[in-house]
């Protein structure tokens, strides 16, 4: 029933570098007269709006956590290890843009633990560090864990949809564990202590395949922006009564911050 927020695996083997302004313009071509696609009842973020947003080559997104390293979902990966596969794409709304950053990676480190269910988190290594750009603070406490969410990404407009050359945001209100897991939404299958639920009983407003790994996030006290959740499944995409699910960032905080630390940032 449930689908991770990844892009299909062969669509994903063509978002190298070279071919993802091809890719997407042949995605764009298909959209049968559609105007520019974006997360599902989105609008286009604006050139730098928000910094620390990053496009992964194998069809997810991330947000820079530090100069080095990207924090995405750990579905969005194969394992822990050397990987120098990895191309992550910053700095720009427009990936096409000819003033985009790129960085290889060279390794992952997957949530330990991980099987599918439930630790959907990762962190990758850049080959070198990228200057200039704001990176995004995770919470680690619970006390941003409610309210109004900011999302973002290069996803899906609809569901099974292609992806998308503009960056797409869009806002989710948050959605209680009693909620999500009621026989109306997800019957159980949230994991209450390290995954959030946010969207609409109505639908219409989410994120979708090839968001995976993208930063759901809002206002901090100071009126800056704080990581809170890691966009990670949902039944389809926006469909009424199937929030989003994302995997809550404060829960694991502690082992990300260790993991980053022996990663060197």
């Amino acid at each position: 029933m449930v689908r991770f927020r990844r892009i299909l695996g062969v669509v994903a083997a063509a978002l190298t570098a070279a071919s993802m302004g091809t890719v997407l313009n042949a995605q764009s071509a298909a959209a049968a007269g559609k105007g520019p696609d974006k997360v599902v009842g989105g609008t286009t973020a604006t050139q730098g709006e928000f910094p620390f947003m990053v496009r992964l080559s194998m069809g997810c997104g991330g947000a820079l956590y530090s100069t080095t390293l990207v924090l995405t979902a750990a579905h969005c990966v194969n394992g822990t290890g050397t990987n120098t596969s990895i191309t992550a794409t910053l700095g720009t709304v427009d990936l096409q843009s000819s003033s985009r950053i790129t960085r290889k990676s060279n390794y992952v480190y997957r949530a330990p633990g991980y099987n599918g269910n439930g630790d959907d988190w990762a962190l990758i290594r850049l080959a070198s560090p990228v200057t200039g750009l704001a990176t995004l603070p995770i919470a680690t406490s619970s006390t941003y864990d409610t309210g109004t969410f900011t999302i973002a990404g290069w996803g899906a407009a609809t569901e099974g949809g292609g992806q998308q050359r503009y960056l797409r945001k869009a806002t989710v209100p948050f959605v209680s564990d009693s909620t999500c897991n009621s026989s109306a939404m997800y019957g159980g299958d949230v994991i209450a202590a390290e995954e959030i639920c946010a969207g609409y009983t109505a639908g219409g407003v989410d994120t979708c395949q090839g968001d995976s790994g993208g930063p759901m996030f809002r206002r901090d006290s100071a009126n800056a922006w704080i990581q809170v959740g890691i966009v990670s499944w949902g039944d389809g995409c926006a469909r009424p009564n199937k929030p989003g699910v994302y995997t809550q960032v404060s829960y694991f905080s502690s082992a990300i911050r260790s993991a980053a630390t022996s990663l060197g940032g």
